[in-house]
């Protein structure tokens, strides 16, 4: 009897034995030896942050901001639809967080999470809804337009206390993590470390189902539907209910990533969880790390917001770094960093075999710079004065 056959989770392939987790997803032994290196340095996460000196707090808000990212990351990679306003999303599973332990003195952080993801979804049902028939600018144009009349409905309201914003505490009491925390009696840094394996758990799980929803009969209905909305609905497929069903499973990762935020925080503002800033910073995430792969999100989100919270205390007009980011990467990484990981090897493959071709990027880079450049001018002309 071979191993396969006394291990159902064993696969023989025409390249040797495979683990298949699922349907599909099978990994060979190297694979399986880069999971388990990197399942193992972030169990070590913390303790390794402490020891190179970074700064966990930021890495655990990037988390929760990439979570949301991957939201996003689900609707622009399958439809091709460019949400601006996704801070709704978040925002809603923040306040609904801050509002349940405010007016509701929920202390149990799995209720609370709960309480986000439901509200991010139904916030998102409703939107969807309006938005799911429109493509394009116009499609962009009122998810931000419904970002913003969240914004504004929130710092306009008593109930949400203005733009002072509500507790994330119940009589100064952090939310309870299953009981794990206050059994254990930990401080501020180890609630901290717990919250980060919950996270881990959450980010893994949501990983999981995204990689589904990717190889999914639906996934590549939503790819069908990207290429040419058009055509697609000619062969039958019901577009607008497809693109309000993403846009629901976009916005439960969005409403998910804003409860876990909330409670990392002691207080939750509108200008940190419902800005139009933000639902740009959730974009530029998944553009930074590879919106053509599913840990792309991840990543930009860690980066993104470490980068921006160092800054903060840094520069007055800090903000300014997300759009110098965007242009390195539209310029260096079009793929995004994960994305452009072939293309990083073969370039430094290249330097090592000829350091001068450095000087040949420049000079094309310099072109497309100009090149823009005057398209740029030309284009704003066309616009001011008429004519060619």
């Amino acid at each position: 009897m071979s191993v396969a056959d006394r291990l159902p989770l064993v696969v023989e392939r025409d390249d040797g034995l495979r683990l298949r987790l699922l349907s599909g997803l099978e990994f060979d032994r190297r694979q399986l030896a880069i999971i388990a290196v990197t399942l193992v340095l972030l169990l070590l996460l913390p303790d390794i942050v402490s020891i190179v000196g970074l700064s966990f707090p930021f890495i655990l808000k990037g988390l929760t901001f990439g979570i949301a990212a991957l939201g996003v990351n689900l609707l622009l990679r399958h439809t091709q639809l460019v949400s601006f306003g996704h801070a709704a999303f978040f925002g809603a599973g923040a306040y609904a967080t801050a509002v349940m332990a405010s007016y509701g003195g929920v202390e149990s952080g799995l209720l609370l999470l709960l309480g986000a993801a439901l509200v991010g979804t139904l916030t998102a049902v409703f939107i969807g809804f309006l938005v799911a028939g429109h493509r394009e600018i116009y499609f962009a144009l009122l998810t931000l337009a419904f970002g913003q009349l969240m914004f504004a409905i929130v710092i306009g309201s008593q109930f949400f206390n203005f733009d002072d914003g509500l507790s994330v505490r119940v009589d100064g009491a952090r939310a309870s993590l299953l009981g794990i925390d206050r059994a254990l009696g930990v401080g501020s840094a180890g609630y901290r470390v717990l919250l980060y394996y919950g996270i881990l758990v959450i980010l893994l799980g949501l990983l999981l189902l995204t990689w589904r929803i990717v190889n999914s009969p639906f996934g590549k209905t939503l790819d069908a539907i990207g290429q040419n909305d058009l055509r697609a609905e000619f062969i039958g497929i019901p577009v607008k209910r497809h693109i309000w069903t993403v846009f629901i499973l976009s916005g439960l990762y969005g409403g998910i990533g804003g409860g876990l935020f909330a409670l990392l925080q002691p207080h939750i503002r509108p200008q940190g969880t419902l800005h139009v800033l933000i639902s740009g910073e959730l974009l530029l995430m998944a553009l930074v790390g590879g919106f053509q792969t599913i840990l792309g999100p991840i990543i930009g989100g860690v980066i993104i917001i470490y980068l921006l919270d160092l800054a903060r205390f840094q520069a007055d007009y800090y903000n300014a770094l997300a759009g110098i980011i965007l242009v390195a990467v539209v310029l260096f990484f079009p793929q995004g960093l994960l994305g452009s990981t072939d293309q990083m090897r073969s370039g430094a493959r290249q330097i090592r075999e000829d350091p001068s071709v450095v000087g040949t990027w420049a000079k094309a880079l310099g072109a497309r710079a100009a090149g823009g450049v005057r398209n740029g001018i030309a284009s704003t002309k066309h616009l001011l004065f008429g004519g060619d």
